[in-house]
């Protein structure tokens, strides 16, 4: 049954407080405070008034968990996500609609292909590839990183997927009696 108005469905079905202690490693203490204050808060309720967590609340409460793990405060948290809210109002449920990232002082959010900072809505551009330029006409490319090896997993690195992405770039250096 569901409560218009509420956004809370009236149902026995889902993740009690106990079970999700156990699934997130939370504190009863602090899911009731996350609900009490909205930072996250149970999508169903039982007939007898109990709350219960769907599977999309769940990761809600992964994600916030994470970004307080990584050191950003719970204030810090509440003040981004509430940020969120007003800046995308079609974002009702910011920690799980969105991929948030605590960069330092700065919380990114990545949405359709783009990166801005939560609290101002400020767009973030990462120029990697001008980085790159500037970096090889400063050095004169030795021992400079191409884009490809930046991002690589450390097997690509070491060559064993397929060698080196700055593989082909080592190779023109070479061409050009470069070492």
């Amino acid at each position: 049954m569901h409560h218009p108005g509420s956004g809370v469905q009236k149902i026995d079905a889902g993740f009690s407080l106990k079970a999700v202690m156990a699934i997130t490693a939370l504190s009863r203490r602090q899911l009731v405070y996350w609900r009490q204050t909205g930072l996250v808060v149970p999508s169903r309720q039982t007939s007898g008034g109990h709350w219960r967590y769907d599977f999309t609340d769940l990761i809600a409460l992964r994600a916030a968990k994470r970004l307080l793990d990584s050191g950003v405060s719970l204030n810090r948290l509440r003040r981004n996500i509430d940020a969120l809210r007003k800046f995308l109002p079609n974002a009702r449920h910011p920690l799980t609609e969105l991929s948030i990232v605590a960069t330092g002082e700065v919380l990114l959010v990545f949405r359709a292909g783009s990166a801005f900072e939560a609290v101002s809505g400020q767009e973030w551009i990462l120029p990697v590839a001008e980085l790159e330029r500037d970096i090889e006409r400063l050095t004169g490319g030795a021992d400079s990183p191409v884009q490809g090896e930046l991002f690589a997993t450390s097997g690509e690195a070491a060559g064993t997927a397929g060698g080196p992405p700055g593989g082909q770039r080592r190779g023109r250096r070479q061409a050009q009696g470069q070492p």
